[in-house]
This record gives structure tokens, C-alpha cells and sequence, in this order.
């Protein structure tokens, strides 16, 4: 199983969801291999199921599987760690108090996990109470650098800045970036990025030098009668990034 990511050596790399593994080959080839493809593990009845679909995806894209837990939901964060401890994906998607079990039941440091921390409002502070019972709780604000350092101390690869409602935060995002950039770590913005503002989003994070950007584009590619995503669009969004890196 190929746990160093494709993508391992771009600066940016497309995540987007598939509804099935013909929509994750197409979108696979529409990206020329820079993405790595959402499936989801809320869509799933139990661990064995979701194990024995992915793997098939998997098998289908090089492994350029991302394992989510669907709209940041802090109830599958278990469910996450397990799938990735038996899948060995390149890329997962977590709470912030999960990333550390994932780390750790996977065993190596090759594949990316994000840790999810949201806006507060305030340039500077993000609140990382996002998991399942922290965020019931009073938020937990603290300074981003603070974050990424205990993401650094759980294992954690990068920041999942959720939700970012596009460019709502864009401020803060700011600050986000140069953090992430002064700090080595990985950026994910993810939350209203479509086809309008995906250039905008991506020149904040480059121009602040972040090393390796994994945007999220999800529900605005995502065909409402198929609910395949829009290989044309992932197209797009490669030609946008092309333009963007250089």
C-alpha cells in the first residue's frame, strides 16, 4: 500500500469527495493524480463496511484516499482512527483531540492528518474544542501558534481551518496562513470554497509561503442530481492552481 502521498512534493493538492469509485477514477484523472478523494465515514453503517468499500477505492486511485468524517461531525472521530489504522490512507481528516489516536494506530508519519480548529472571530485565536464532547463545551480559544504547536505534539500534520464560510474570515485567515508558514505546517482551508473564490482563498495561503496547501471544495462541485462531483470542475480547479504555483 503506497502510504507517501502523490502529492508529496506539490505545494498544493486538490481534496474532494466521490460518491462512488468511477466518480473517484474520473476525478483522479481530472486532477492528474494532485488530490487525494474524500470518502466519508459517516456513510457508513460500521468499521468493517467502510473498510472493505475503501479498499476498493484505494486499490482504484494509488490510495489517494482521504478518510472524513462527514462535515467535521466529532462522533465518527473513533471510527476515523480505526478505519485509518486497518487502511493506511494518505490522508485523514480529524477532530483536534483525535489526532493523536490516529498518529498513533497508524503507526508511521507518511500520511497527512489534519486537525480540525475553527474561526473565533478574532484575528489570532482559533477555537479548538471541536471534538465530541469538547464541542458542546465553552469554546477553547487559543493563539494559532499555540494550536499548531499541540497538533505538533499530537502528531498532526496540518490545520483544518473549519467552517471558513468562504471568505467570511478572511482576516483571520490571514493570519492563519503566516502562522502556518512560520511555523512548517501544512494548511487546509475548507468551508464555502467554490468556483469564485477558490483563487482568492489560494493566493492568501501562497502568498504567505505556506508550504503545502490542501484545500477543500466540496458541496459547490458536487452535482445535485448525481451527487457525483463535476469532473470539468475539478479541471478547473487544476488550471486555477497550475496558474497560481506556476
Amino acid at each position: 500500500m503506497k502510504l507517501m502521498p502523490n502529492y508529496y512534493h506539490d505545494r498544493v493538492c486538490l481534496n474532494v469527495l466521490a460518491n462512488s469509485i468511477d466518480n473517484a477514477k474520473a476525478i483522479y484523472e481530472a486532477a492528474q493524480t494532485h488530490v487525494v478523494v474524500g470518502i466519508l465515514s459517516k456513510n457508513y453503517k460500521d468499521n468493517q463496511s467502510a473498510i472493505d468499500d475503501m479498499k476498493q477505492y484505494a486499490k482504484a486511485i494509488d490510495n489517494a484516499i482521504s478518510i472524513g468524517l462527514g462535515a467535521g461531525d466529532p462522533n465518527q472521530s473513533t471510527m476515523v482512527s480505526q478505519l485509518s489504522a486497518a487502511l493506511q490512507p494518505q490522508h485523514v481528516n480529524q477532530v483536534f483531540t483525535g489526532v493523536a489516536t490516529s498518529r498513533a494506530l497508524l503507526g508511521q508519519q507518511q500520511t497527512v492528518i489534519n486537525g480540525l480548529v475553527s474561526p473565533t472571530g478574532q484575528v489570532g485565536l482559533v477555537n479548538i474544542a471541536t471534538g465530541p464532547l469538547s464541542c458542546y463545551s465553552p469554546a477553547a480559544i487559543v493563539p494559532v501558534e499555540t494550536a499548531i504547536a499541540l497538533l505538533k505534539d499530537m502528531g498532526g500534520s496540518s490545520i483544518k481551518y473549519f467552517p471558513m464560510g468562504g471568505l467570511k474570515h478572511q482576516d483571520e485567515f490571514e493570519y492563519v496562513a503566516k502562522c502556518c508558514a512560520e511555523h512548517n505546517f501544512y494548511l487546509e482551508p475548507t468551508g464555502g470554497i467554490d468556483l469564485n473564490n477558490y483563487e482568492a482563498i489560494m493566493k492568501i495561503a501562497l502568498n504567505a509561503g505556506v508550504k503545502k496547501i490542501i484545500p477543500h471544495i466540496y458541496s459547490a462541485i458536487i452535482d445535485k442530481t448525481t451527487g457525483a462531483t463535476r469532473t470539468d470542475d475539478v479541471k478547473q480547479l487544476l488550471a486555477m492552481t497550475q496558474k497560481l504555483v506556476g
